[in-house]
């Protein structure tokens, strides 16, 4: 009874409750809607614009130890406006900076691994184009002396020169073929009698045949693409191996393949060249996997498209836009963008990496 009456008297005020409920239930959908839109504008609308950039710079006391009690603060100011780039002085660029012995024994010890300080490297097809830039790289990276081997003796001689003029390092060319066994032998001893035996051999000589039918392909031009990509590329690693293992001394060889020794390119035939950098890729595996007991590492770098002088030519201008549309990042590779990949590899970074082919190809085989 007393329950009774504790609903009769429950009843009015839960009836009061029940009818906005369901009449919000009725017209939540709308209402609901309606306020989401005007949020959505308001976020859509909703832009954030400092002035200002508060910053807190933590740095050591004058003893060189850390400190959380002593902190810089100020601010930064905000300019309005797309940002530009810094104008670069085209000087600069062409500048080549050696690595300093003073610098180098500064630098932390991750830092100094990553660098090619005290190394002789030997550097194929060295005279322009990526081999070149591969070569300023390794020059800025501490490299002890350069030798640069190229089958064009006036760009051989004036590379070497104006390399040796910008660092001031011992550089040499050698006028040299890589399809030439006995040259390339010769070559590498004197390597060996000016400056030491070699520690890194960078295999960047190359040519490439393209836009040839496979049906159409002179027989002669096959096998002196294959001669030159990959069996230069089998007999500079050769030389240069024997004499790291003559002297027991532990070295790097990185061989320049291609993105298209792992897939066909489009919409250019290209079968030979294809072909060949997959030879070199399997043959940089086989004497990984052969010279690791003499702690010999050889390692691929397989470009994409870069923007070399050789791709600079009307011809190639269609083609050339093709390439970019199927390339995420929608550019070639600029002839420098192989340096920092060369360095490593070269480095003892790496030292634990054998084997491998790296490509670095703006994501063109992400496609």
């Amino acid at each position: 009874m007393a329950a009774a009456a504790r609903t009769a008297r429950l009843a009015p005020r839960l009836a009061t409750i029940s009818r906005p409920a369901v009449a919000r239930a009725g017209i939540s959908s709308v209402a609901q809607r309606a306020a989401f839109s005007v949020s959505a504008r308001q976020l859509k609308s909703e832009v954030i614009k400092e002035t200002e950039v508060p910053v807190t710079v933590y740095n050591p006391d004058h003893k060189g130890v850390a400190s959380g009690n002593s902190a810089d603060h100020f601010s930064i100011p905000v300019k309005n406006g797309a940002a530009t780039n810094a104008e670069v002085n085209a000087d600069d660029l062409d500048a080549v900076t050696p690595l300093q012995d003073k610098v180098y024994r500064q630098m932390p010890r991750t830092l100094q691994k990553m660098s090619v300080h005290g190394k002789v490297i030997i550097i194929t097809g060295g005279a322009r184009g990526l081999g070149n830039h591969m070569a300023r790289a390794c020059a800025e990276a501490g490299a002890k002396a350069i030798a640069i081997f190229d089958a064009n003796q006036d760009l051989g001689d004036e590379s070497a020169a104006e390399l040796h003029q910008k660092t001031g390092l011992p550089v040499s060319f050698f006028k040299v073929d890589v399809r030439d066994g006995s040259a390339i032998n010769a070559a590498v001893q004197n390597v060996v009698d000016l400056y030491g035996t070699p520690d890194v051999l960078v295999n960047s000589a190359g040519i490439a045949d393209s836009n040839i039918k496979a049906e159409t392909y002179d027989p002669a031009m096959f096998r002196r693409l294959i001669d030159i990509n990959l069996t230069g590329s089998f007999l500079m690693s050769q030389s240069v191996g024997r004499a790291m293992m003559a002297a027991g001394k532990p070295g790097s060889i990185i061989l320049v393949a291609s993105m298209s020794g792992s897939i066909v390119n489009y919409p250019q035939e290209q079968s030979c060249y294809n072909a060949s950098k997959a030879g070199v890729i399997q043959l940089g595996k086989s004497l990984a996997a052969e010279w690791a007991k003499y702690n010999i590492r050889v390692n691929c770098i397989s470009p994409g498209y870069m923007d070399t002088a050789l791709n600079k030519v009307p011809a190639l201008d269609a083609q050339k836009k093709i390439w970019k549309s199927l390339t995420p990042q929608d550019r070639l590779g600029a002839v420098d963008d192989l340096n920092g990949l060369c360095v490593f590899l070269a480095s003892d970074a790496s030292g634990f990496m054998t084997g491998s082919n790296v490509i670095i190809d703006g994501g063109y085989t992400l496609y």
